[in-house]
């Protein structure tokens, strides 16, 4: 079976399918969509907001807009895994009528929705209608599609809605439970001065050890996950503030708006002012 990957005319909606030794995700790790990502086949180690876990097949996880993952080893043997992203402005709408069984997804930055065995085998059945409907394009395969999607995620939510917990996947290792604590010390501090050197002497590791396993754990080298967070924080601002762009660059760390022009356009493709709200 060949890949597909599906985007409509206006980037709303998203479908990519894939069957691989390895995968290595695209450069964009957060976006103005929410997403399914479902593993039908393998395992992965996967990164999400602050922390790495083990997907394993049958794994749904949700993720809210604008909230950074990854996949962390592409190393692992080979999976098969469907990606679906819907626009903010679809979910708006569905939200108004099945509010109360969505309203995990719009509570949380994820979801993690491991489903019994009835649930899993319908979550199977729509990956694989979705995946059909995208090969043979018959008449109103889009909208077929994203009623399908929307299906998927209701069975996940109305799920996850019902227990009595939320579900957590396992870290790899406590090396992974390690470095977690100082990507949630990133995602405080990222407005501050901050230095692969100065994060080891704050953890008491050696800045060889933190860069190597900072980049096992999440996917990431250390620069790459500061910008990142930073880009995040900045685009947020430039859709919900008039503030000026030198402003946000400085209020989320850059001391240059030229740097802070040049990394948000290799982070998000688009120079800062293309997410200014009424541009």
């Amino acid at each position: 079976m060949a890949d597909i990957h599906f985007e409509n005319g206006d980037g709303t909606f998203t479908v990519s399918h894939r069957k691989a030794r390895s995968h290595h995700m695209p450069v964009s790790h957060f976006h103005s969509t929410y997403e399914i990502f479902y593993l039908m086949d393998g395992q992965r180690e996967f990164f999400i907001k602050d922390r790495t876990m083990v997907v394993s097949a049958g794994d749904v996880i949700l993720i809210a807009p604008n909230v950074l993952h990854r996949t962390a080893n592409t190393e692992l043997p080979g999976h098969e895994r469907l990606v679906v992203n819907i626009h903010v402005s679809h979910m708006a709408a569905v939200n108004g009528a099945y509010a109360e069984v969505l309203q995990p997804l719009f509570e949380r930055d994820y979801i993690i929705a491991r489903c019994p065995l009835q649930d899993l085998l319908a979550i199977g059945a729509l990956a694989q209608n979705i995946i059909r409907e995208l090969q043979e394009m018959r008449p109103g395969y889009e909208m077929f599609a994203q009623t399908l999607a929307l299906q998927l995620l209701l069975i996940c939510c109305r799920h996850v809605g019902e227990s009595r917990t939320a579900e957590q996947l396992e870290s790899p290792s406590p090396m992974h439970e390690r470095i977690s604590e100082v990507v949630r010390y990133i995602n405080s501090h990222y407005m501050e001065e901050l230095s692969l050197s100065l994060l080891a002497e704050q953890f008491y590791v050696s800045p060889y050890y933190l860069s190597r396993f900072f980049k096992e754990a999440t996917g990431f080298t250390f620069i790459e996950y500061l910008n990142s967070v930073r880009i995040k924080e900045a685009k947020k601002l430039l859709e919900s503030s008039s503030m000026k762009v030198n402003q946000i660059a400085a209020k989320v760390g850059f001391g240059s708006v030229t740097h802070f022009g040049r990394v948000f356009k290799e982070v998000t493709g688009h120079a800062p002012l293309f997410y200014r709200k009424g541009k």
